[in-house]
C-alpha cells in the first residue's frame, strides 16, 4: 500500500470519526450505558416489590408440559418437552415495565420542560414571526422575474428598466 492511500485512508477514517452523527451515536451509547444502571435500580428496588406484593417476583418456574413428564433441575429441562412460558412472561413484563419508567420518569417531564421551553422562547421573540423562504421559493421568484424581464414587463419593486 502506497503512502498516498494510506494517507487518504486515514484521513477518511478521521472524517468518519468526526462526522457529528458519529460523535453524537458514541456519546448516545455511553450515556445509555450509564442511564440502564438507574432504570435497573428502580425496577429490581422500587416496581418489582410493588408487582411482587400482588402475585410473584419469579415467574421463571411456570411452565406447560407437551410431551411428558417433564422434570426441570436447575432450570434446565431434563425429561419431555416443556413450554416455560414463564420466562416469556417474564421478560415481557420486565420490558414493559422498564419501557413505562423510561418514559413517565424520564421522556414525559424533558418533553414537558422543552415545551415550557419553546413557549418562554416564544413569548420572549413572539412578535418576530421568522418568515422561512426555501431555496426553491427564492428560484422560483428568480424564474418569475427573468420571465417578466424576457415579456418586456418590469417586475413590481425590482427598479429594473428594460429597454
Amino acid at each position: 500500500m502506497s503512502q498516498e492511500n494510506r494517507t487518504s485512508l486515514l484521513e477518511g477514517f478521521k472524517a468518519f470519526l468526526m462526522r457529528g452523527n458519529v460523535v453524537d451515536l458514541a456519546v448516545a451509547v455511553v450515556i445509555g450505558a450509564a442511564f440502564t444502571n438507574i432504570v435497573n435500580a428502580i425496577v429490581k428496588g422500587v416496581i418489582s416489590p410493588l408487582v411482587g406484593a400482588f402475585g410473584t417476583q419469579n415467574l421463571d418456574g411456570y411452565q406447560s408440559c407437551l410431551k411428558g413428564p417433564c422434570v426441570v433441575q436447575n432450570g434446565e429441562v431434563t425429561s419431555g418437552v416443556a413450554i416455560l412460558w414463564g420466562s416469556v412472561l417474564s421478560a415481557t413484563l420486565s420490558f414493559l415495565i422498564t419501557a413505562a419508567v423510561v418514559y413517565f420518569l424520564m421522556v414525559l417531564p424533558m418533553a414537558k420542560y422543552l415545551a415550557r421551553k419553546a413557549a418562554r422562547e416564544k413569548a420572549l421573540h413572539g412578535g418576530q414571526d421568522s418568515v422561512e423562504t426555501t431555496e426553491l421559493d427564492v428560484l422560483k421568484d428568480i424564474r418569475d422575474a427573468l420571465v417578466q424581464q424576457r415579456s418586456g414587463e418590469t417586475p413590481a419593486g425590482s427598479g429594473v428598466r428594460t429597454p
